[in-house]
């Protein structure tokens, strides 16, 4: 009896097996095939819902642009005339012409100002913030801590409450109404000592450092000759945020500056808005002059997008 029983049994348990095989199968198919009906349609729900908001504020914000943009192109006295979103009477480059003519070109003395104070006060403050966030994420010392609280703690207070006494020290120096007067306050950053920490802290291995200075490398050509070309896109974000907010600076310059040849050009356009009101100027020249001063920071962003963008999300997964 127990011979005839043991083949039966033999079958049952590899029929079992097989069926428990197939749904496994089954089961592994499903689940690689896709995910479920209410799955699929909360993700497209999400989608289409992030794309609208997305849609919504890119709007928002190119919207005064492109007003800018067709305002510019339309001769001087149809500034306000027709559609105020459509073209015109186009006449763009006669406008860019008259802009830097006026005044034996002070508009181009405005623009240069402004790219110096930007470009030399933006590199000099990224090597600063970096080569301090560097340290801070690198190396121990004694006040480490404190000291980066205290970068923190300046990162929450306005610049602008920096201005009064920047100018009561620089008329104590003497360097008010000098180049000076913006550069140095300019490459001053603890936000970018902030990013550079966190860009230091994320893109830069403890071990390629250990293994440097085994090479008998020093520290100063570790940072320089290492870590800074590992930072690279950490670098141009910095100098990026560091640029605009140079650029577009308008209060410390127009207190410590009173030559109106050292002006960069947002103190300058503001001065000819003034002259507006009082009929000294038409009103097209401060706008064209608007739209060009926009441009470098246009340039600026979509020259060097595929470097800011690595260094933002390298930022972001820290």
């Amino acid at each position: 009896m127990t011979t005839s029983t043991a083949p039966v049994r033999a079958e049952k348990t590899a029929g079992n097996r097989q069926r428990r095989k197939r749904t496994d199968a089954k089961g592994s198919r499903g689940s690689a095939g896709g995910l479920r009906g209410d799955s699929i349609e909360t993700t497209a729900t999400s989608r289409i819902a992030v794309t609208a908001v997305l849609a919504l504020t890119a709007v928002y914000f190119l919207f005064p642009l492109w007003w800018l943009f067709v305002a510019a192109t339309k001769d001087a006295g149809y500034t306000f005339a027709g559609s105020p979103l459509w073209f015109s009477n186009f006449d763009l480059f006669g406008n860019i012409g008259d802009l830097f003519a006026y005044k034996d070109g002070i508009f181009a003395v405005w623009m240069a100002n402004s790219a110096l104070y930007s470009i030399v006060g933006a590199g000099l403050g990224t090597l600063i913030a970096v080569s301090t966030g560097y340290a801070l994420a690198k190396y121990e010392f004694r006040g480490k801590g404190v000291l980066f609280g205290v970068v923190l703690g300046a990162v929450l207070i306005p610049k602008v409450l920096f201005t009064l006494p920047l100018f009561l020290m620089f008329s104590a120096t003497g360097i008010v109404n000098t180049y000076l007067a913006v550069l140095l306050p300019s490459i001053v950053s603890p936000f970018g000592v902030y990013l550079g920490r966190i860009f230091a802290a994320s893109s830069v291995p403890d071990e390629v450092i250990e293994a440097a200075r085994l090479d008998g490398a020093s520290e100063g050509r570790i940072f320089f000759g290492v870590s800074l070309k590992m930072m690279a896109p950490a670098l141009v974000t910095i100098f990026l945020f560091q640029f605009v907010e140079i650029w577009n600076n308008f209060l410390l310059p127009s207190q410590v500056l009173i030559s109106e040849n050292l002006r960069p050009v947002t103190v300058g356009l503001v001065s000819w808005n003034a002259l507006v009101q009082a009929g000294q100027i038409e009103r097209h020249m401060v706008i064209i002059g608007a739209f060009v001063a926009v441009v470098p920071l246009i340039v600026a962003f979509l020259s060097l997008q595929r470097f800011w963008r690595s260094g933002l999300a390298a930022g972001a997964i820290k």
